[in-house]
């Protein structure tokens, strides 16, 4: 199996969903690589299609699309992680939310290279 080399968070894998101008702004550096998502970020996607009442046919592209990516799932070292990330951020009044916390550290466990649009929620 190859590893993964970049985690990408949930507003990149919408962008590329929805081919959004945004999107391109990524794909250069991600074409060609072994790309992973976490678990949180499958939540994510799969909340917004219960949001917005997918139907069949979205949700089908929604799986296709999420069999596209290794996603990481829940370990108990990703959780001890979250646990120091939420922990680092408080001290220094940059609250973080628990979906970011969750996503950050599966990038800090698996030293993968973690790509957003939203940087400035987890700037540490």
């Amino acid at each position: 199996m190859i590893l993964p080399q970049f985690l990408l968070d949930t507003n990149i894998v919408s962008y590329i969903m929805k081919g959004k101008p945004e999107a391109r702004l990524y794909q250069a550096h991600l074409s060609g690589k072994t790309l992973a998502i976490s678990f949180i970020t499958v939540g994510e996607l799969w909340a917004g299609a219960e949001r917005a009442c997918w139907g069949e046919e979205k949700r089908r592209k929604l799986e296709t699309t999420i069999r596209n990516f290794v996603v990481i799932p829940y370990n108990y070292e990703i959780a001890k992680k979250y646990g120091e990330v939420i922990a680092q951020r408080e001290p220094i009044g940059r609250p973080i939310s628990f979906a970011d916390a969750w996503i950050a550290a599966c990038a800090l466990c698996y030293r993968l290279t973690f790509v957003t649009h939203n940087a400035k929620d987890l700037k540490i």
